[in-house]
């Protein structure tokens, strides 16, 4: 769980957030745990803090149950689909969860 204090410093990034999860029509559990996701690793630059929040979304939705396709998630957050592709299991891994193995 993050303070309001880390929420209120990336709320714009959190709002951008719940807008690519409602664009998916993402579950609230997902879109929880993408904001969670998304606070453990909050890059220093901006040009990077896009693609970690992509990211978010996809572990999220995975974690909810709620998957979507990487190429799906990246279309809606504007970034490429390897932005999502080289980030989301060592978020899965930063946050104690195990990434599945297809």
């Amino acid at each position: 769980m993050h303070s309001a204090r880390d929420r209120l410093e990336y709320e714009q990034w959190l709002e951008e957030l719940d807008q690519v999860a409602e664009r998916l029509e993402l579950s609230t559990e997902a879109r929880s745990c993408a904001s969670e996701l998304f606070l453990m690793d909050v890059p220093d630059e901006d040009r990077s803090k896009r693609a970690v929040l992509a990211a978010s979304v996809y572990a999220g939705s995975l974690v909810a149950g709620d998957g979507r396709t990487q190429g799906t998630v990246a279309d809606a957050a504007d970034v490429s689909r390897l932005s999502i592709q080289s980030r989301w299991k060592d978020l899965l891994e930063a946050a104690g969860l195990e990434p599945p193995r297809w």
